[in-house]
């Protein structure tokens, strides 16, 4: 063998070496990296608080005409608005009373929404302003977007409800007792669809998904997942001056005619997934990629309840 040939069989060995361990440093940058991205998971995990289960038994429910479930909020006072963190549409804080009513459960579902669609031969909802596939936000079980004021109104009509007052909307997310989030006052990323990747989604999530979510009344996705609906007009004054007794928002709309909704979405993070926390600006013809609802319908006494 000449030593022209020895002098490159020994070029390529030497070069194969150092590819080879150039190759196993990167494996080993990676596996620390995993190892690494493994303890900080097992650090998130240990972060969330162990939840004591609890029973929502004692809130009676029913199905409505849609054959989804309603659960009914008890008649009482209630701590509406936000005096020291809130926004300053939120104020003042104020106590206010509500009559008995029932709102639904869980968020209106793309499948639930699908069928009121076929039946009354509507055409499907369009998603606006998404700047992804808009087929991300329409597996069954994700809550409708897409959808106009207009479009929840006649929802809800048809499966004889209505959309929640604010005051309602508020009472149900929060409970008597003011909470800053349907959960309680300290902030948790594991209990809610919102900015981040805490919850494990991207986007909407199905309906339902966050159990240490829920409100004190046992209602699901009231903080994140999607913004929702309510009757009002929007009106950043109106906690000044609404009456004591079942506030409805006000008589006609402002000189902007925009609607409010609720909740805060999956784009939001803390401040804006708060209970007590105001949106405006809605068109009532428009439908949003971050905006759903839930109905809720009068308290009756030949339903089953109080």
């Amino acid at each position: 063998m000449s030593r022209k040939v020895i002098l490159i069989v020994t070029s390529v060995m030497v070069f194969l070496t150092l590819l080879i361990a150039v190759a196993l440093i990167v494996e080993s940058e990676k596996s620390k990296k995993i190892r690494k991205q493994a303890r900080n998971t097992e650090s998130k995990k240990k972060d969330v608080p162990a939840i004591e289960k609890v029973d929502y038994s004692m809130f009676e429910t029913i199905l409505g005409a849609d054959g989804r479930e309603m659960v009914l909020i008890p008649s009482g006072s209630f701590i509406m608005g936000n005096a020291e963190a809130g926004d300053f549409d939120e104020q003042p804080e104020r106590v206010i009373y509500l009559d008995a009513y029932y709102i639904d459960k869980y968020e209106v579902s793309n499948a639930d929404y699908n069928r009121f669609t076929k039946m009354l031969k509507r055409p499907s909802p369009m998603i606006p302003v998404f700047e992804d596939d808009v087929n991300l936000l329409k597996e069954d079980r994700q809550p409708v977007v897409g959808v106009s004021w207009e479009d929840a109104v006649d929802y809800c009509q048809w499966a004889r409800n209505r959309l929640p007052t604010e005051a309602e909307w508020e009472k149900a997310a929060r409970g008597e007792d003011g909470l800053k989030w349907p959960w309680g006052d300290t902030f948790n990323a594991f209990f809610v669809n919102a900015r981040g990747l805490e919850d494990s989604y991207k986007y909407s999530s199905p309906v339902g998904s966050f159990e240490n979510g829920r409100s004190p009344y046992g209602l699901y996705d009231m903080a994140g997942n999607v913004s929702e609906w309510v009757a009002d007009w929007y009106d950043q004054f109106y906690y000044k001056d609404a009456p004591f007794k079942n506030p409805k928002g006000p008589e006609e709309p402002g000189i902007t005619k925009v609607l409010s909704y609720r909740g805060g979405s999956y784009l939001n993070t803390a401040h804006d997934l708060r209970a007590s926390k105001r949106f405006g600006g809605a068109h009532p013809k428009r439908g949003e990629s971050t905006v759903g609802f839930r109905c809720a319908r009068d308290y009756s006494k030949e339903e089953p309840g109080e």
